[in-house]
């Protein structure tokens, strides 16, 4: 996905997380790599000043929270301006009780029948009851395509192959399923015609005669900042609710269509991401930022941080940061570790961490976290306080107790050295420290 993009991105924050030290200099580098990185991924200019802008000025001007040192913080301004570029994450709340109407729009090409096809199998898997209205009269083959692919899922789509009045079959479908118990009805219409204003004409007379709960506008990944205009034109005739970007598979200019249909006003509420009926998905703004910077989801980082913050008693936390803890302490912080989810999503989710270590190295790691988790419960309450007291007969029982090796208790002890001499060089919980805490210095 946005392979160019991705790769100029997290080029653009490694060179943040591998430098000695933060300044002016490194800071307006950073802004220039990401404006050449969204321009050549045909970004509007407008659009990526303003996010260089500001991702300059914050970087000078913020102190960095608790929890985060100022080269992640930076990290987190640029991730925060392209979600914020994005629009929030949108949800569109189908009203029971009623039958809710989501009126199709884009140009031939778009994948517009396609998505049609995808969203009711989509929003079926979500328990909904879905009813489909072909009124694509202008391509040959459209109400085929669309009963292919509806049909395979059980979802009845309503056409008339003879008829070349759209808005009367958009009538007579909506007749047809007023008593059928659906809970969404979506309409596809047609996406070209001989001249641009007579589609725009007829889209006018199917938003009259359907009056849609939502309208959806579905463009096309790869054509970059063109969908500005399309996503304008078709605004001014129907308001559009929500936008689907399609084909964001092979696109080298996707990031220009995500950044100019956010400009329309109108929210991404789905992204098509391949060619099978199952390739459509909800769209989150930070999870997907989060996949161009190489960060997975920061969200879970930072939620890591905060509960540091919220949780640890403040002896225990002046214990840590001076490099005083007990393994009490140290069985802790693993135990944070494991409420973010795996070693992976975690490392997944830290600024220059995505990618580095190896799937192999990951399942050894994680498998020697779990061992320790272990082997510290074995130990009695004197040995957690004061680990300098685990000498060889206390190892020999408490790798008994644990089920392990005793070379794996020594591990532990060497590690938890190694994580207690780094918490007090690094002074505390910052987070390009979150390795060394769990030992792994």
């Amino acid at each position: 996905m946005l392979d160019n993009l991705k790769t100029n991105l997290r080029a653009a924050i490694k060179k943040i997380v591998n430098s000695s030290g933060i300044d002016e200099e490194l800071i307006k580098e950073l802004s220039k790599d990401v404006q050449r990185a969204l321009l050549q991924s045909d970004v509007n200019v407008k659009l990526v000043l303003e996010i260089t802008k500001n991702l300059e000025e914050r970087s000078l001007k913020e102190t960095p929270p608790p929890g985060l040192s100022r080269k992640d913080h930076i990290v987190k301004i640029l991730y925060d301006e392209l979600a914020k570029l994005l629009g929030n994450e949108t949800e569109f709340s189908f009203k029971p009780g009623k039958l809710n109407k989501v009126l199709m729009l884009g140009i031939q090409g778009s994948g517009k029948t396609t998505v049609t096809g995808k969203l009711s199998k989509f929003l079926t898997k979500q328990g909904y009851k879905v009813g489909v209205i072909g009124a694509d009269t202008y391509r040959p083959g459209a109400l085929v395509q669309l009963k292919t692919n509806c049909e395979k899922e059980n979802i009845e789509v309503y056409g008339e192959e003879k008829t070349k009045d759209s808005p009367l079959i958009v009538k007579n479908g909506l007749k047809h399923f007023e008593n059928s118990n659906l809970d969404i009805v979506l309409i596809d219409t047609a996406g070209r015609h001989k001249e641009e204003k007579d589609l725009l004409d007829e889209m006018t007379q199917i938003n009259k005669v359907a009056e849609p709960d939502l309208v959806l506008l579905v463009i096309d990944g790869t054509i970059g900042q063109q969908c500005y205009s399309q996503a304008e034109a078709f605004h001014k005739i129907v308001p559009v609710g929500g936008i689907v970007i399609t084909k964001l598979d092979s696109s080298a200019k996707g990031g220009g269509a995500i950044a100019a249909s956010a400009a329309t006003g109108a929210q991404i509420m789905y992204i098509g991401t391949g060619e099978r009926i199952d390739d459509l998905e909800k769209f989150s703004p930070t999870r997907f930022v989060g996949r161009l910077l190489g960060m997975g989801d920061l969200q879970a980082l930072l939620d890591l941080a905060k509960r540091l913050e919220s949780e640890a008693d403040d002896v225990r936390l002046k214990r840590i940061s001076s490099g005083k803890m007990n393994m009490d302490d140290f069985y802790y912080q693993l135990e944070e570790v494991t409420k973010v989810g795996s070693l992976k999503g975690l490392l997944d989710s830290m600024p220059g961490f995505s990618g580095m270590v190896k799937e192999d190295q990951l399942d050894q790691v994680e498998g020697r976290m779990e061992k320790w988790r272990y082997i510290i419960q074995s130990m009695n309450k004197e040995e957690k306080a004061d680990p300098d007291l685990l000498n060889a007969s206390r190892i020999k029982r408490i790798a008994r107790g644990s089920g392990w090796p005793e070379h794996e208790v020594k591990e532990l002890v060497k590690n938890y050295n190694n994580s207690k001499n780094m918490m007090k060089a690094s002074k505390g919980r910052q987070m390009q420290g979150a390795l060394r805490r769990m030992g792994l210095g």
